[in-house]
């Protein structure tokens, strides 16, 4: 892992970003905007599932009533997302929501922005400039042939300037792009531009299955070289599938440290145990579990105690029957039927 990039550190409502605090996982409801009941439902299973920040869409007047039911049903941080309507901004502002996400160079006169940058600072509440692939000027565009990172990074920090201009720095960019190569160069460049905080994420980056893919090779990519203060997992799936997978690739990078990462083998043609059940199962009881451990599930006794070694605790198969280990220790052997039981029976105990 690379140092990490000295980004400013700001407030969103009870939380911290950037500096020394650590990565936020963040997603976006997707129930309508005038479904206030539903929205706030999906809210409190994000904020259960360890979502650290909510982003809800708000297209008009009347959808800023969901900024109040949020505030009031959940804890984490609240970011009502705007485009081009000034005066959205100004209600959310008023309506007690903790970010802002709007680009300044689309919502008209420099009055305007003066107008949405003078009541955030006033309130405390930073904005998030987002930029993609789709949203770059057509000046820069013209320069660059191309929504190039460079354009990109040329258009986040255009929109930044505007608001610098009436002496607002307390700023978050995020920069994407649906190409995985093109987002982390994109990323890349900007964050040799600033020290504002970067949100990270790859765009449009599809279902689930590809999409966590491309996305853990993007941010993981990021993360992994110093780069990232809050990501979102885009998926087009259900809002809670993005935290799983924000949480997981964090835990795969050793930067969430309050849960348990689970180690297994592939299985091979010495394998005399259900592994894949028993691998499943054990995921699933301890999805939940904030005890900093490494568990491993192994096959049998060659990648057993041995190859898991630095796991503190962990089961490994034979025939019809396991081995518990601890620290590559064996504790006892135990039926295949009673292995997982064991297994968090020693967990308890830890």
């Amino acid at each position: 892992m690379s140092e990490r990039r000295a980004a400013r550190k700001i407030k969103i409502g009870n939380i911290f970003i950037g500096g020394n605090e650590p990565i936020a996982v963040q997603s976006m409801l997707n129930k309508r905007s005038d479904d206030f009941v539903g929205s706030v439902a999906q809210a409190k299973e994000l904020e259960t599932a360890g979502c650290d920040i909510i982003r809800a869409a708000v297209p008009d007047m009347a959808a800023v009533r969901l900024i109040n039911e949020l505030k009031n049903a959940v804890k984490i941080p609240v970011v009502a997302d705007i485009h081009f309507d000034y005066r959205l901004a100004l209600e959310c502002v008023s309506a007690g929501v903790d970010k802002i996400r709007i680009n300044p160079g689309n919502i008209g006169s420099e009055d305007r922005v003066k107008a949405v940058a003078d009541a955030c600072a006033n309130a405390g509440v930073p904005i998030r400039i987002g930029v993609n692939s789709g949203s770059v000027e057509k000046e820069i565009l013209a320069k660059y042939g191309s929504p190039t990172p460079e354009a990109m990074a040329e258009s986040a920090m255009y929109h930044a300037s505007l608001l610098e201009k009436f002496d607002f720095n307390n700023i978050v960019i995020s920069i994407k792009s649906s190409n995985v190569q093109n987002t982390v160069a994109a990323y890349e460049t900007v964050a040799s531009m600033c020290d504002y905080p970067l949100h990270l994420g790859v765009t449009e980056a599809g279902t689930k299955h590809m999409g966590i893919i491309k996305s853990a090779a993007g941010i993981g990519s990021l993360l992994a070289h110093g780069i990232g203060d809050t990501i979102r997992v885009s998926l087009t799936d259900e809002p809670v599938e993005e935290i799983k997978a924000g949480i997981d690739i964090l835990k795969a990078l050793n930067l969430r440290q309050n849960c348990v990462e689970i180690v297994s083998c592939p299985t091979c043609g010495r394998t005399r145990i259900n592994m894949i059940e028993i691998a499943g199962k054990v995921t699933e009881l301890l999805a939940d579990c904030k005890k900093p451990l490494k568990v491993a599930v192994m096959g049998c006794a060659v990648n057993g105690p041995g190859e898991a070694r630095e796991a503190d605790i962990g089961i490994a198969g034979g025939d019809g029957c396991g081995l518990i280990f601890k620290k590559g220790e064996i504790i006892r052997k135990v039926s295949e039927d009673k292995l997982v039981e064991e297994l968090m029976n020693e967990i308890e105990k830890m």
